[in-house]
C-alpha cells in the first residue's frame, strides 16, 4: 500500500482545519447576558449595551401610522421592554449567529396585525428603513423576506441586522440595526451605527 506523502498529508490537515472552523463559526450559539445560549421559543429582553439613552426594546405608535406599532427602545432606562422570542428559520432549537430569525414581541397590542418584526418599506418624508410589526413567522421564502433578521457578533457583545438569506435570488439590503429618533422616540431603523444589544431571559 502506497503511504500518504506529507504534502499530501499537510493538505488534508489543512482542508479538515478549515472545515472544521467553518462548521463552528456557523453553529456558534448567541448567549444571554449569564453565558448560556439564547434558546429559540423562549422569553428574552434586548436590552442596550450602553446605558443612558434609553431601556429594552418595545413597541410604540411612531410617525403617522398607529398601526403597525413601531420597534422602539424604551424611553426609561431601568424598563427592559417586552419580552421576545427567537425562532430560527432553520428550526434549530438554539439561537445561532448569523442565522436567519423570526423576532417576536410576547406581548398584546391594540392592532389586529402580528407582533412579528418586518422592515417596514422605504419612509419618504424621513428616509429611513424601519423596523416594525406585522410580519409574517416562519415560511421562509421571496414573499416573507423582510420579516427575516439576525444576530452578529459585534466585538465582546451583538447587533442586529437585517440580511436576509431565506431567498438565493432575490435581492435584499443588507444593514446594521440602529436607532433613529422621531419626535423623541428612539425607532429601530437601518443605520450605519448599530445598537450594541445583549440578552436577557425573561
Amino acid at each position: 500500500m502506497k503511504l500518504p506523502t506529507m504534502a499530501q498529508l499537510l493538505s488534508l490537515l489543512v482542508t479538515f482545519t478549515v472545515v472544521s472552523v467553518a462548521i463552528d463559526a456557523a453553529s456558534e450559539p448567541v448567549r444571554d447576558i449569564r453565558g448560556k445560549p439564547v434558546r429559540a421559543g423562549l422569553d428574552y429582553y434586548i436590552l442596550p449595551v450602553v446605558r443612558g439613552r434609553g431601556g429594552g426594546l418595545t413597541m410604540a405608535s411612531a410617525g403617522n401610522k398607529t398601526c403597525p406599532m413601531s420597534v422602539v427602545q424604551d424611553k426609561f432606562e431601568v424598563s427592559p421592554g417586552f419580552p421576545l422570542t427567537f425562532s430560527p428559520s432553520d428550526k434549530s432549537r438554539i439561537v445561532g449567529i448569523s442565522t436567519d430569525q423570526n423576532v417576536k414581541f410576547s406581548a398584546a397590542t391594540i392592532c389586529v396585525q402580528s407582533t412579528v418584526w418586518k422592515l417596514e418599506s422605504f419612509d419618504e418624508t424621513t428616509k429611513q428603513w424601519f423596523v416594525t410589526t406585522g410580519g409574517v413567522e416562519g415560511n421562509p421564502g421571496r414573499e416573507t423576506i423582510s420579516n427575516w433578521f439576525k444576530i452578529e457578533k459585534l466585538g465582546n457583545d451583538y447587533k442586529l441586522v437585517f440580511c436576509p438569506t431565506v431567498c438565493n435570488f432575490c435581492k435584499v439590503i443588507c444593514r446594521d440595526i440602529g436607532v433613529f429618533v422621531q419626535d423623541g422616540k428612539r425607532r429601530l431603523a437601518l443605520s450605519d451605527v448599530p445598537l450594541k444589544v445583549m440578552f436577557k431571559r425573561a
